[in-house]
């Protein structure tokens, strides 16, 4: 036998499922194979799921209470052990379940090897998942209630505040600060509710649909279920093992939320920029140049906009993957957590990083206002009063509009600058009182129907809004 073709002696055969096998694996099949490196992160879930597997096999006869109990004892003594940094995890045991079930059993002994009955580690596997990533699901939950929060302070500040709405980014209407800001809370809603509709179906138990088949032990998963915090059990042990519907859902909520993020991050790039001065950011969120000394970098905005391509990759990685296995379990589904651990630690930093960068923006209140009476942006208001008191159709007053706007640039003026008699040019209909409707503040005031920019909507918003969080 060459060395080559010698088993590889170092690891040995696996002591928790070795029996099949008369050597251990290549060293590059450990590697490959092996997710302690990464699933170490589900200990705490692991642990909470065993405690309630051996506490229901102790209710229902299947091993008994001081089996149970030493189980108990065993499992608090390893989550001390890994919360202190005192335990030693090991690649050749592979996962976080056989590390955790293997230092058991030598803590103690004949107890440990009954914590196995009755399950399998796909079912394992998959209720430790389902914990942390409805635990992922409430921590976004909290996330964007307090970054909507803050934007609902920045509402509340600017409520009657102008500014330029854009469509295309050109000047379009006049609208409010505050009514911008609560765009966004209206985004960070649907992502808020998005969350909890996945946590709500996510919160079915798997434990104990065992390998793919169910157990003939006579085991009580609504038991289970409920110690674990679940609604109920999974109905179908073929589809408990092999779903990951649940963290396709909380990709796929993280993916749209970052997009959220990722267009106000572009708007603060924009608005602090010497051609808008819309916004002042903090000296917190921003950094400098190495060689250009009056630089003001909105890295921390870059950063947030670009956060979206991580989430979105580990999106279509775990598509990609699920999108071809036949049912139950294959090892392909050990490729689901990195991609997912990554996207909710890089959502929960730019959820914080967003947080921090609303709370400390300071608006240009005269700026915003400035840039909210240029582009003819009540050009809008000037067509809906032709209808309303002189009873032309839109499309006319549409084009009588369109004819003032052209004579006003051509003057290189705005349209309330243009005189009664150069109106008359387009109309003579139009009387002194059309002034009334061209002045910014009075265009956002008679934006009153439901949703509108007007202050008085936008303030009605915000106590709607503050009222839900509360």
């Amino acid at each position: 036998m060459t060395q080559s073709d010698k088993p590889v002696k170092s690891m040995g055969a696996n002591t928790m499922w070795g029996g099949r096998f008369a050597s251990g694996p290549d060293a590059i099949m450990t590697a490959i194979n092996a997710s302690i490196g990464f699933d170490q992160r589900l200990y705490a879930q692991d642990i909470a799921g065993s405690r309630a597997h051996a506490a229901m096999l102790a209710a229902c006869a299947i091993i008994t209470d001081g089996d149970a109990e030493a189980i108990r004892e065993g499992l608090l003594t390893v989550l001390s052990e890994i919360e202190a940094g005192k335990f030693t995890f090991r690649t050749d045991l592979e996962d976080i379940h056989l590390n955790i079930e293997s230092r058991l059993t030598e803590i103690v002994g004949e107890p440990g090897k009954r914590l196995h009955t009755g399950r399998s580690r796909n079912d394992q596997v998959a209720v430790d998942f389902r914990l942390w990533v409805r635990d992922q699901c409430d921590a976004a939950i909290q996330g964007l209630t307090t970054l909507m929060q803050a934007f609902l302070t920045q509402a509340e500040a600017g409520a009657d505040w102008v500014m330029p709405g854009f469509t295309h980014l050109q000047v379009a209407q006049p609208v409010t600060w505050g009514h911008h800001m609560l765009a966004y809370v209206e985004m960070l809603g649907r992502d808020r509710s998005r969350f909890a509709d996945a946590r709500k179906r996510m919160n079915e138990s798997p434990l104990g649909a065992a390998a793919l088949a169910g157990t003939g032990f006579p085991i009580d998963r609504h038991m289970t279920a409920a110690a674990l915090g679940f609604d109920r059990p999974t109905a179908n042990s073929l589809d408990s093992v092999s779903d990951r519907d649940f963290a396709l859902e909380f990709l796929s909520a993280s993916a749209i939320c970052a997009t959220h993020l990722s267009r106000f991050a572009e708007e603060l790039v924009i608005w602090s920029t010497a051609q808008f001065r819309f916004v002042k950011l903090s000296d917190k969120w921003t950094t400098g140049s190495s060689i250009m000394p009056q630089k003001k970098n909105p890295d921390a905005a870059e950063l947030l906009r670009s956060k979206i391509g991580r989430i979105l990759g580990a999106t279509v990685a775990l598509f990609t993957v699920m999108k071809g296995l036949p049912l139950t379990y294959s090892k392909d589904m050990q490729e689901d957590k990195e991609q997912v651990f990554d996207a909710a630690d890089t959502l929960m930093l730019s959820l914080a990083a967003m947080t921090g960068m609303v709370s400390d923006t300071t608006a240009n209140r005269e700026a915003l206002k400035t840039a909210a009476a240029s582009g003819y942006s009540t050009a809008t208001d000037l067509a809906d009063w032709l209808v309303r008191a002189l009873g032309l159709p839109f499309r006319e007053a549409h084009h009588v509009t369109g004819r003032l706007v052209a004579l006003a640039e051509s003057k290189g003026c705005d349209l309330p600058d243009l005189t009664l008699v150069e109106m008359h040019s387009a109309h003579t209909g139009i009387t002194q009182e059309v002034y009334s409707v061209l002045g910014v503040e009075n265009s956002v005031r008679s934006r009153v129907s439901y949703g509108g920019t007007a202050p008085d909507q936008v303030r009605a918003q915000i106590a709607r809004w503050k009222a839900t969080l509360a």
